[in-house]
Parts: C-alpha cells; structure tokens; sequence
C-alpha cells in the first residue's frame, strides 16, 4: 500500500509539473552583453568634442574616426559568422567580449590619430560576431512565437545603457577627462567576460533546463544539438542572392543609418547645431535612447500580438519594421524647427521608430537556414553595417562643407524611406530559405 500510495503521489506532480525559464537567464546575458557591447562602441560619440580639442581632429577627419569601427566591423562580419558556425555560441562570444573590451579600454591611452584609428579597427573586428551570436542564441533558446520580444529584449540594452548613464558619462567626462570612460568601460566589459564563461550554456548542456522548458522551445530532448559546419562558398553565394536576405539587409542598412547618427554625431549635433551646454547635451541625449528602448519592445510586443491574432510571419515581422522607417524619416522636420525642446521630440520619435527596426533580427531567425544561422547574421550584419562606415563620413563631410546639419538629416530621413520600399517590395514572402 505504501508503495502504491508513494507511486500515486508522483503521477500528479509529474503530469502537472513545471518548465522551467532557463531560457530567461540566457537572455538577461545577452542584454547585459549587448549593453557593454553599445557603450564601448558608443563611447567615442559622447568624448568626441573633448577629444578633438585635445587631439586636434577636425570634423571631416573626424568622420573618418568615427567610420574607422565599421570598416572592420563588416568585413569581419562574414568570418565571424563562419567561426560561429564552427565553433559555437560560448567560445565565439566569450573571445569578442574580451578583445572588443581590451581595445575599448586601449583607447583611453590613444595619443593622435593614428593609434585611435588603429584602436577602432581593433574594435570593430573583436564586435563583429556579437549579433550573429545573439540571433543564433535566440533561435535556439524561444520558440517562434517568443522570438520578436527576446530579440527585442536583448536588443533593448544598446539604448537603456547610453539612457540610464548617459548623465552619469557626461558627468564622469566633466570632471575626469575623456580617457577615463574608456578606460572604465572597457574594464567592465573585461569582468563580464567570465560572467558570460561561467552561466552560458547550450539547451542540451544546461543542468538547469527541464523536458518540459526543452519540449517548448522545440528542442524535445536533451541530446539534441545545434550542428557546428563547415564554411563554403558555395552556401555564401546563395544565401547573398536569396530576395529575403536583400530585402532585408536594405531595410536594416536604413534602419543602422538612423541608429549611426544617434550613436556618433547626435551628442555634437546638439552641442555645436543647438548650443546647448555640456551638461545640457548629457541630459536631452537621454531622451532619444530612452524613446528606442520603448520601440523596441514595443515593436517585439506588437511583432508577437499580431502573430498570434492573425498566424501570419509576414504581417507580424513587416508591419512593425515598416512603420519605424516611417517614423525615421520623420527627422528631416527637425530642420525647420528652432525650438530645441521640440527638437528633442522629434528625434525621440525618429529613433522611437528605429528601434522598432530592431525586429530585422528577428526575422533573420526566421529565415536563417538549419545550421547557418552565424553564416546568415554574418552576411545581414555586414550589409546592413555598411551603414556605420558611410554614413559617418557622408556627415563629416557635410558638416565640413557646410557647417552645419541640414543635409545630413535629410540624407538620413530619405535612406530611411529607401528601407521602407525594400520591406515592401523585395523582401517577399519570410520563411526558412532551403538550400538544397
């Protein structure tokens, strides 16, 4: 009896038990990484006017400087992509966080331009594989339907640190110099590498992760594993002529335009074009993160609802995306507007939308095939990082010839509609590419 008794106590609690959320701790690793990851590289943008002084940089050369991350920063991106195919998520991750971070904190000791520029290159490589890790990572830990708000949860952190600390670097900057906000991100970034050593785990390495949690997401057993591959070109070329990956590598490439000039220019924008004080600049420079953090998880809450309600991939990753560029290109009033309260309303709104834009990787989720997801992210992320190299220049050197911003916003507005055409247009219909 008591062994029937005992035998019958743990059929309910069996039935009726619980997934777990380890999938929960793997994304608040991805948000803190991709926070550290945006602050480093957006650090440069809130020195820049002390720095320039100090090292005698002008606004032309200056765009060069800021342009410098990108170049290596995409052409890293397809060999980053195919490292993380073979090596996986854990080592790829784990090496970026730690030299993306020893060359942030190498710039605190930058003397002129040239060991800047040589620093930047530095930076732009050990980051290249950091968003192929997160789209991979989130196609193999959430089950479609949760991907939009995981993508856009993690994605969340490029803004929220440059919103919450912006007052605290500008005030950091005030009293100790430029050299000293590199030099304490980059050592923030270097301790976080062996945060993200010790808690990641794949969902069938992970001893806090149930059949249930693993039956939800769609794994269904533990034995189960991504498959790390070979590089070849073959596969590069015909995921480069895919209508889905030219779609949407255009509209992101719109999409980073928007996000570039937040993350270079914005700070000297509203310091030389508005005259605002220093301190003046820390504070309204919140508003904007601020706003694109609310965008994007507004996008990836919309982007799930309207999965849900109407089943359609199409609908639900398009729509939210198409509407930001809209909303992006809403920066070009700010023009004609001389009030700089409103002026900040209007950027809030432009990078509101951009954030909302934030969801393209969540369709490379999607549409990614088995197996390529880092080969995939790798190729999108360069196309649409191509935007981190021009557009930095295109205002540097607009500022040079001009003096001022005018034509830059509305480069930046028009690029964005030129996205908004690609989602309608080219991307077609969003589902897994099969490359047989």
């Amino acid at each position: 009896m008591r062994t029937i008794a005992n035998q019958e106590s743990t059929v309910p609690l069996t039935a009726t038990r619980k997934r777990s959320r380890a999938r929960i701790v793997i994304l608040l690793l991805l948000s803190v990484g991709t926070m550290i990851n945006y602050l480093d590289r957006t650090i440069l943008g809130i020195v820049a006017p002390a720095l320039t002084s100090e090292l005698h940089i002008d606004p032309a050369m200056m765009g060069i400087v800021f342009s410098a991350f990108a170049w290596t920063y995409a052409l890293a991106q397809i060999p980053g992509g195919m490292f993380l195919d073979r090596f996986g998520n854990k080592i790829t991750y784990a090496l970026a966080i730690f030299f993306w971070s020893t060359f942030t904190l190498m710039q605190s000791f930058a003397l002129g331009l040239k060991s800047l520029l040589l620093f930047r290159l530095g930076l732009g490589i050990s980051e290249a594989p950091c968003f192929p890790v997160n789209s991979r990572v989130v196609g193999t830990w959430f089950p479609q339907h949760e991907r939009a708000r995981a993508t856009a949860t993690y994605t969340v952190g490029e803004y929220i640190g440059l919103a919450a600390f912006s007052p605290l670097l500008f005030l950091i900057l005030e009293h100790h110099g430029w050299r000293t906000l590199f030099f304490i991100t980059g050592g923030l970034g270097i301790a976080f590498t062996f945060v993200w050593w010790k808690y990641y785990r794949e969902p069938h390495e992970s001893t806090t992760v149930n059949k249930e949690e693993l039956d939800y997401i769609g794994i269904g057993n533990k034995e189960s594993a991504n498959q790390n591959i070979p590089f070849n070109w073959s596969d590069a070329k015909r995921l480069l002529c895919c209508r889905q990956v030219i779609g949407a590598s255009l509209g992101q490439y719109a999409g980073n335009t928007t996000l570039v000039f937040f993350l270079t220019w914005f700070p000297t924008y509203l310091a030389q074009e508005r005259q605002l004080p220093w301190l003046h600049v820390g504070l309204f420079a919140t508003w904007p993160f601020l706003a694109a953090a609310i965008g994007i998880i507004f996008g990836g809450w919309v982007s799930d609802k309207l999965l849900k309600k109407t089943a359609s991939v199409n609908i639900s990753r398009k729509l939210p995306i198409i509407s930001g560029l809209l909303l992006s290109s809403f920066i070009i009033s700010a023009n004609w507007v001389s009030n700089n309260t409103l002026v900040i309303v209007i950027m809030s709104v432009a990078f509101f939308g951009q954030g909302m834009v934030g969801l393209g990787w969540t369709l490379i989720s999607d549409i990614a095939p088995k197996n390529m997801a880092g080969l995939t992210g790798g190729i999108f992320n360069f196309c649409a990082n191509m935007a981190s190299i021009i557009t930095p220049l295109i205002i540097g050197f607009i500022i040079a010839g001009t003096g001022n911003f005018f034509y830059a916003l509305i480069y930046i507005g028009l690029t964005a509609l030129i996205g908004l055409v690609a989602y309608i247009f080219i991307i077609g219909d969003i589902k897994r590419i099969e490359l047989n």
